[in-house]
């Protein structure tokens, strides 16, 4: 048991409640999806819930069968009731940070901006932080202060409602021919799975910072902290995988990584395809050079990736770990394929082919 997450959840149950009310078709806010997800983080060991309770007679019941601690903030005349809990939240989870050591998680269940202090300072004190808050009523600031964000929305379990159905207007029927029936078009197509070829790129990238800034091995698990590091709301369920060992394997499958057998079972070390790729790249950048310059003559960075991408549309520097079009040409001029060089007279990097 050493080795799991000890894991302390402090509910703003009137914005969670809320959120979902407002956003979900006045369903009511459902704790499951939430206690599912963190169980397979690590162990709850805490469970704080705060509100007036007088106004959720209901969840009250729901809460406490789930083993949730709840927090009474009554309403008092003059006073701010959503202050008052937001407060008292904060106070006990920073108390708490100092007085048990052990926790090494805090899940702040909000939408509110007003709680991104309070991250900053559990983080400060060496704690992981994991928000959760209905997607519709998180402010954009909280999610990149946190290690990782989940959104309610989107957990396995949640029963999110459709878009809103709209009408569209029938053409008037003529008098000889039944009325056609209407069509029903969503207000909002449903969406799709995300951009795997953006998540590629993105990830190649990751690697290779990675395999730049050390000397060790990088390994899967290594590579989802980096991915939650850039983007606390990753999660490669949003691109149609149930875990991110089956993204990585589509990802091999196509040639973007390779994997090989990591220090731990289910831990595969992660690394970029070998230099074939890229010197084929990089050939193919000599030859684009060789085609525009003169006899003796240099070609301008600028514009010539276009030239390249009229020779091989699906070039991209990105997906061979390069973060830009320049770095791609100062690694093949270090391997010998062409000489770059700054000109001043034509504030640009000039091209030449290297003598084969």
């Amino acid at each position: 048991m050493d080795h799991e997450d000890r894991i302390a959840l402090f509910l703003d149950y009137e914005n969670l409640a809320l959120g979902v009310r407002d956003h979900h078709g006045g369903r009511p806010f459902d704790f499951r999806p939430i206690a599912d997800a963190l169980a397979e983080r690590g162990r709850v060991v805490v469970r704080r819930a705060y509100a007036d309770w007088s106004y959720f007679d209901e969840d009250r019941r729901m809460l406490t069968r789930s083993h949730v601690e709840l927090i009474e903030i009554p309403q008092r005349m003059g006073a701010s009731r959503k202050n008052a809990a937001d407060i008292k939240m904060a106070v006990d989870a920073v108390e708490l940070a100092f007085e048990r050591g052990y926790i090494s998680t805090f899940v702040i269940c909000t939408g509110d901006s007003d709680f991104t202090p309070l991250v900053h300072k559990l983080r400060e004190l060496n704690k992981r932080v994991i928000g959760v808050g209905v997607e519709k009523s998180t402010s954009a600031l909280l999610p990149p202060a946190c290690d990782e964000f989940l959104y309610y929305d989107r957990l396995e379990g949640v029963d999110v409602p459709p878009p809103a159905a709209r009408r569209s207007r029938p053409a008037r029927p003529s008098s000889a021919e039944p009325a056609p029936e209407p069509v029903v078009e969503t207000a909002a197509e449903e969406e799709s799975a995300r951009d795997v070829d953006t998540l590629a790129v993105q990830l190649v990238q990751t690697v290779a910072g990675m395999q730049g800034s050390s000397s060790g091995d990088v390994t899967a698990s290594a590579l989802k902290r980096a991915l939650l590091r850039k983007d606390p709301t990753f999660s490669e369920s949003d691109y149609g995988f149930r875990t991110f060992g089956e993204l990585l394997r589509h990802l091999a499958a196509h040639n973007v990584v390779e994997l090989a057998a990591g220090p731990a079972k289910g831990d595969p070390e992660v690394s970029l395809p070998e230099q074939g790729d890229r010197e084929v790249a990089f050939g193919l950048l000599r030859s684009v050079v060789v085609d525009l310059a003169a006899d003796g003559g240099a070609v301008a960075l600028s514009g010539l990736k276009d030239q390249l991408r009229r020779a091989r549309p699906d070039f991209s520097e990105k997906k061979l770990g390069y973060r830009s079009f320049l770095q791609f040409c100062k690694a093949a001029a270090t391997g010998g394929a062409v000489e770059l060089r700054w000109s001043p007279d034509d504030g640009d990097y000039l091209l030449t082919p290297q003598a084969p």
